[in-house]
């Protein structure tokens, strides 16, 4: 009976330490005092051919959070034959705060150092991608709350006139999609025929922070420093549907913030099906209303 629980112990060590060895950290940029690194899970059922990558953003409001957000997306996509890198990024916020008495300029500013950063570690990834294996044509970007403002503004930005850093990612790169929780972007001219990308939205649609449909940030008043206006989820996938590109947006009705993880945090298969839609070259314009159930 001894032998037999010795030996259930070292299967369970041997378990752990072969699910350990799937995730490897990496620097992706450092500055003078600062190293923002990133974690990447493998794919699993890891050969020779080349896999999906999501580049992962998690959210906390750009003061907080930390990039163990991603670990469970992507521990579930590599099960899925899909890579996930979780990234660190500046989180200029922290101490400041990011409501209607910042200043909406340096709002703004905080969107683009975080996007700047996600070209950065994009770039870092195309660098390795033969190392690492991944598809460099399959690259998708997911982000929650901040994160999601984060992939919005990286995905349709100007590269060019935006970009903060030195090495910048190729204006001619273009990522394969997209996937939002409870996002938002500053102006819908940004998204055009060329550069939309297939997206899956999914958002409360009574969320007091982040507007599901077109409404200030934090619904702050015109008079306040903080004012500035945000595209949400349902005005993005309906700007995507005119422009006759995929998204299914999922609207959790009187729902608040809380909804800007569902899928990173649970039911990622919804995600894993998505990126597995696009890359099948379905086109589909697709509505899930759902009760919210968050307290």
């Amino acid at each position: 009976m001894q032998k037999k629980i010795y030996t259930s112990v070292i299967l369970v060590m041997l378990s752990v330490m072969s699910y350990a060895q799937k995730m490897t950290s990496m620097v992706y940029h450092q500055y003078d005092s600062t190293d923002l690194s990133l974690d990447f899970f493998t794919p699993e059922n890891f050969s020779n051919e080349a896999f999906p990558l999501v580049i992962y953003v998690h959210g906390g409001g750009f003061s907080g959070g930390n990039r163990t957000g991603g670990h469970k997306l992507g521990r579930h996509l590599a099960e899925k034959g899909i890579a996930t890198a979780s990234i660190s990024y500046t989180l200029s916020r922290k101490g400041k705060g990011f409501g209607c008495d910042n200043a909406q300029q340096e709002k703004i500013k905080t969107m683009q150092l975080a996007a700047s950063e996600t070209w950065q570690a994009t770039q870092f990834l195309l660098k390795k991608v033969n190392e690492l294996g991944f598809n460099p044509n399959q690259v998708f970007l997911a982000g929650s709350s901040a994160g999601a403002e984060t992939v919005l503004h990286a995905a349709y930005l100007d590269r060019v006139k935006f970009n903060l850093h030195q090495s910048p990612l190729a204006p001619n790169f273009k990522y394969a999609g997209l996937i939002s929780g409870a996002g938002a972007i500053l102006d819908l001219s940004f998204i055009t025929k060329e550069n939309a990308l297939p997206s899956m939205f999914f958002h409360g649609d009574a969320d007091p922070l982040v507007p599901y449909g077109v409404a200030s940030h934090h619904f702050c008043s015109p008079q306040s420093p903080g004012w500035m206006m945000l595209f949400g989820s349902s005005a993005i996938a309906a700007h995507l549907t005119e422009l006759n590109v995929s998204n299914h947006l999922y609207r959790f009705t009187e729902g608040g913030h809380v909804h800007a993880g569902h899928f990173f945090y649970r039911n990622q298969q919804n995600v894993a099906t998505f990126i597995q839609d696009v890359l099948s070259g379905e086109t589909f314009f697709n509505q899930t209303v759902s009760k919210s159930k968050a307290k």
